[in-house]
């Protein structure tokens, strides 16, 4: 089926404290993180929804203007991710999506191939849940089938999308990717500094 009736939610609606800049509007190259991240998903998935929160009125002109794109806002964002996931879970219930892909807006060197895997496996296997990890470790991107959107949306937004997550392992697929990305979280500017990638000015 490929990526036909999924949906891809990307998360960008965090305070990025410990940054001290907005993470979606750091650069990779010559791109934005949010516009290299968005490319990357629109390779494989015809439909992306992104979540805004902290910086909304900053990082909103960095998005790339494409009709697969839809933005939406999350005023709660800071009660948490999860928050922010609920928002795009809505909107993917009401365009009627089989299952949705999962990813965060400071993992940005996630490859498209990455998501494409994650999208076959979906199709292949029985469990709804399944998580891209990188040599044993557990990452981003995700993808979550339409079995447990309900779930998700009734989770406790303290405890995030690992209760649902770890509420039945056997639900659970591992995808193991030779991606490092999946496990690249930038969270300082010390984080940067080793992963290559240019500090903000």
């Amino acid at each position: 089926m490929n990526g036909a009736g999924i949906g891809a939610i990307l998360l960008a609606a965090g305070e990025s404290r410990r940054m001290g800049y907005p993470k979606p509007l750091l650069k990779i190259g010559d791109e934005t993180f949010i516009a290299h991240i968005a490319a990357e998903i629109l390779q494989v998935i015809p439909r992306l929804v992104i979540v805004l929160g902290a910086h909304a009125d900053r990082v909103r002109p960095a998005i790339p203007r494409d009709s697969r794109i839809v933005v939406l806002d999350n005023p709660a964002y800071a009660r948490g991710q999860l928050s922010s996931l609920k928002v795009g879970l809505r909107f993917a219930i009401a365009e009627h999506a089989r299952a949705v892909v999962v990813h965060l807006a400071d993992h940005p060197r996630v490859a498209a191939e990455t998501f494409r895997a994650l999208v076959d496996a979906h199709d292949h296997l029985s469990q709804p849940i399944v998580i891209a990890r990188y040599c044993g470790r557990r990452g981003h991107p995700a993808l979550f089938g339409a079995e447990v959107f309900d779930e998700l949306l009734n989770a406790p937004e303290d405890r995030g999308a690992r209760v649902v997550v770890n509420a039945d392992p056997a639900r659970v697929a591992y995808l193991d990717v030779d991606d490092a990305g999946v496990v690249l979280d930038l969270d300082t500017p010390d984080d940067l500094f080793r992963a290559g990638l240019k500090p903000y000015s």
